[in-house]
């Protein structure tokens, strides 16, 4: 039977909530919740790749430094059980099981019907971007999961280093150059397995991009980049806009570091006057500022109100005064390639060709 969807974006249109068919897989409309309603009908979604599977316009990411183990768990069961369905993690990430468990645990408390109601995000690494190490890495992932598929699986950086465990920070010695091309090859190669229903690209850049474009059978679902009103991104949100490349934010509150306290976002006094005046926060007004750019993101909050904040978003939209102010809002880049690196070493590859930083 039918059932109904909030209001979807395509690219940045946004197409009226209707009657859709059922998906195969993705049944929202039978969610539980522990007050027996459904209340991921919040979230709306995009649609991403060729096949126009939906993304959550909202998920929890669960890179967190420090990172506390019990603390991540709990945020994804909180996060599930008021109706967020999209999950980030990574190889590199000690997050990968943790999100397997508090599924399996979501699923046996009746918060979630089934595995096949979330979507799940992980990322192949540095160490690992290796043409015959995309899909071992893929299938480790999985069994720390516990899951028979990824419902997105990324390439997390345009870099290789030499073979070893996902680690960072890495040598500079280490970075190798990367065999782009057979690299995507086995990231296609899982996509046709079944063990990643979408594939994608994190940290590209429009020059990267458009080199894989040119080699791509299948081209890349997403693009999962640094995005927020301090790092703005305009010109690649348009390159991807154009090629059909859905865009998620990380770090769209301003993200961590393990070098500097400068939060961008979250110090805005621009975003203070704003999220003042709307009676909002300012993490409230950078989300939804995202959300306006046809963007989806993945934010982290260990907390269940702020992750109860962060959904309230979707039934307001900012002024074009807003939105002007907002231009005029300092970019800083926060991620660039030296906050994976060490920061001693003779790397035998230009930095700037691995770095993900373009204005």
């Amino acid at each position: 039977s039918p059932f109904y969807r909030s209001s979807k974006f395509v690219g940045s249109t946004i197409v009226p909530a209707r009657i859709l068919p059922r998906p195969r897989r993705v049944t929202r409309s039978t969610m539980a919740s522990p007050s027996g309603s459904s209340r991921s009908s919040k979230i709306p979604e995009f649609l991403a790749g060729s096949g126009g599977r939906p993304v959550p316009a909202l998920g929890i990411g669960t890179a967190s430094f420090p990172f506390v183990a019990e603390d991540v768990k709990n945020a994804v069961l909180a996060a599930l059980e008021i109706g967020y369905r999209h999950l980030d993690t990574a190889s590199v990430y000690p997050s990968e099981h943790l999100v397997g468990e508090a599924v399996a645990e979501a699923a046996r408390r009746g918060v979630i019907a089934s595995r096949e109601e979330v979507f799940v995000t992980t990322k192949v690494w540095c160490t690992q971007c290796h043409p015959d190490l995309v899909l071992p890495s893929l299938k480790e992932s999985l069994q720390n999961l516990q899951m028979e598929y990824v419902d997105l699986y990324l390439v997390h950086w345009p870099m290789s280093v030499k073979p070893s465990k996902p680690h960072f920070p890495m040598k500079r010695e280490d970075i190798v150059q990367m065999d782009l091309k057979g690299v995507w090859q086995a990231m296609e190669g899982c996509h046709r397995l079944g063990l990643a229903k979408m594939i994608g690209v994190s940290n590209f850049t429009m020059k990267k991009l458009q080199e894989l474009l040119q080699i791509a059978k299948i081209p890349p679902a997403v693009n999962q980049v640094e995005l927020n009103p301090a790092w703005q991104q305009k010109k690649l949100i348009e390159f991807c806009k154009e090629r059909g490349i859905h865009v998620t934010a990380y770090s769209p509150l301003g993200g961590q570091s393990r070098t500097s306290k400068i939060n961008a976002v979250l110090q805005s006094e621009i975003l203070k006057e704003i999220a003042e005046a709307r009676g909002k926060s300012v993490a409230q007004i950078s989300l939804r500022w995202i959300f306006e750019q046809g963007a989806s993101m993945v934010a982290k909050s260990m907390k269940k109100e702020r992750l109860q904040e962060n959904l309230e978003i979707f039934d307001w939209e900012l002024t074009d005064e807003d939105r002007l102010k907002i231009t005029r809002i300092p970019q800083y880049k926060k991620v660039t390639v030296l906050a994976i690196l060490c920061p001693e070493g003779d790397p035998s590859v230009d930095l700037s060709e691995v770095d993900v930083v373009e204005t």
